[in-house]
């Protein structure tokens, strides 16, 4: 993401980077090098910690956002047009009512008014999904024989929606600029002693930062999706129980070089079931057949 020395941020970059986070392949993507000033730095790290709290409903962790919810809804919208101007909408007509008959019921459970919600499936095998900021979501051809019926979809959606509605883009491309400036600040330090071992530093520092809290924390924000979307699938009459057997299937399709967790910015499998067990007790108190 670039920035200038007053940290504005560029549109294009961001809506890239959003569409990235959204698929879930940030893991796998850096950032290009940004050049601010040590005083500039300074003052950007200060305000990331010092500005921005707030609080995820359902799970009440604080998070620290920079990103305005009014950007990144926009960020949200710009990216979905994109997406569907270079991918064609699947001509499934029994897919597409399906997905907005689900979607229809997770939107009321979200009680989002400001969202201006879409619906899509798109052509194409990728086995995948997302909701983008402000409501936006769509799902590939690939992973409707994967959700099989109605709970299906709802595991799914309720999943991606909680990541917008925990504002994870934002706090994730938040994060990014804080570990950025941290790290300017440290290259500039060990620059000031030992000039030599600055660059060899920042590569160290990369690394680390990557390893140690981006991918630990891109896991906690899967964990808190699975969470909260459990949640949210129960309030719209959907059976939150079906997200084991889900969750079960989507193992099997994914077999074969599965990357080691603590390198991955998803929990595995069996963590991820695991640890939904544990909160469907909470989720079933939310949970009405309709």
């Amino acid at each position: 993401m670039n920035r200038s020395k007053q940290a504005g941020m560029d549109k294009k970059n961001i809506v890239v980077l959003l569409v990235g986070l959204a698929l879930a392949s940030v893991a796998d993507a850096q950032p290009p090098k940004m050049k601010i000033s040590r005083v500039g730095a300074s003052f950007l790290f200060l305000f990331l910690i010092l500005s921005g709290c707030e609080t995820v409903e359902y799970t009440g962790r604080s998070q620290i956002n920079l990103v305005s919810d009014a950007q990144e809804k926009q960020l949200g919208t710009d990216a979905y047009q994109d997406v569907l101007k270079k991918t064609p909408l699947s001509n499934r007509k029994d897919w597409q009512a399906q997905l907005q008959r689900v979607g229809q019921r997770i939107s009321v459970a979200a009680a989002k008014p400001d969202y201006q919600w879409q619906f899509n499936v798109l052509q194409g095998k990728e086995v995948n999904a997302f909701c983008l900021p402000g409501g936006k979501v769509a799902f590939w051809e690939g992973i409707m024989p994967v959700v099989q019926d109605d709970n299906g979809i709802a595991v799914v959606m309720g999943h991606e929606v909680a990541h917008a509605l925990a504002r994870h883009g934002a706090e994730r491309m938040s994060q990014a600029m804080g570990a950025q400036a941290l790290g300017e600040l440290l290259t500039i330090g060990v620059g000031s002693v030992k000039p030599e071992l600055a660059e060899d530093f920042a590569k160290f520092y990369g690394l680390t930062t990557n390893v140690t809290v981006i991918l630990p924390f891109g896991r906690a924000q899967e964990s808190e999706a699975d969470h909260i979307g459990l949640i949210l699938m129960a309030k719209a009459g959907y059976d939150p129980s079906a997200a084991v057997t889900f969750w079960e299937r989507m193992s099997k399709v994914q077999q074969g070089g599965k990357t080691p967790e603590y390198l991955s910015t998803h929990p595995s499998d069996e963590t991820r079931i695991a640890q939904i067990k544990e909160w469907l007790p909470e989720a079933m108190t939310y949970y009405k057949k309709k």
